[in-house]
């Protein structure tokens, strides 16, 4: 991560900002939605709704922000692949947005816990199957460049983001389905793994915005 002086810091801005719109965003909603429960529902249920716009802008916006991340980590800590994976995940975000999600768990109310897919559903589900799947691997890339260059917090820190955002999707996933066990905290541990990968890039941001300050 040494040649984070010679990336535009304003693009290192741009993901630390991106972390944080996402996570107010889906906080601050999920507790005012009416009917909405933020221990049951997916953040992604935010977009459904009349003040569904919110979460589908926040989408969209962050997906911009995190592209422009991307293009600045070009040139900096992992390399091409890093650079790569994160833009993967900026366009699983900004597609995410572009496609609301069908109804699920309940969610508007009136609505079956598991309805029939449309296709506007699956479109926004393979986009967020980007944004599960890059994440992890971009951590995993960075670890292998921090444990080569020694590194080891930042290494290990990586790692650990990996396995427990993977680990946390899978469990969501599976409560999403209506397993009896984990239906009633499905959203929570989705909220959860979201929180720890954004935690993650926010922290990235931070640490190549503050590498790159002028001396």
């Amino acid at each position: 991560m040494g040649n984070a002086s010679r990336a535009p810091r304003a693009s290192f801005a741009c993901g630390l900002a991106g972390a944080v719109l996402f996570v107010v965003v889906f906080l601050v909603a999920g507790a005012l939605r009416p009917g909405y429960s933020a221990l049951r529902h997916p953040v992604s249920s935010l977009a459904l709704g009349e003040s569904g716009r919110v979460q589908s802008t926040s989408f969209v916006a962050t997906g911009v922000l995190m592209f422009a991340f991307a293009v600045g980590v070009r040139r900096t800590a992992g390399g091409l692949w890093l650079s790569r994976l994160l833009g993967v995940y900026a366009i699983g975000l900004a597609g995410a947005g572009f496609f609301r999600t069908d109804p699920i768990s309940g969610y508007p109310a009136g609505t079956p816990a598991l309805g029939q897919s449309t296709l506007t559903g699956s479109l926004h589900d393979t986009f967020s199957a980007l944004v599960f799947a890059a994440l992890p691997l971009a951590c995993g890339v960075l670890a292998r460049r921090c444990f080569k260059s020694g590194r080891t917090g930042w290494a290990w820190y990586s790692v650990a983001t990996a396995v427990v955002f993977l680990a946390g999707f899978v469990l969501a996933g599976v409560g999403f389905a209506q397993n009896a066990a984990l239906l009633p905290v499905a959203g929570l541990l989705q909220r959860l793994t979201l929180v720890v990968g954004w935690v993650w890039v926010g922290a990235l941001a931070a640490h190549l915005l503050r590498r790159s300050a002028p001396a």
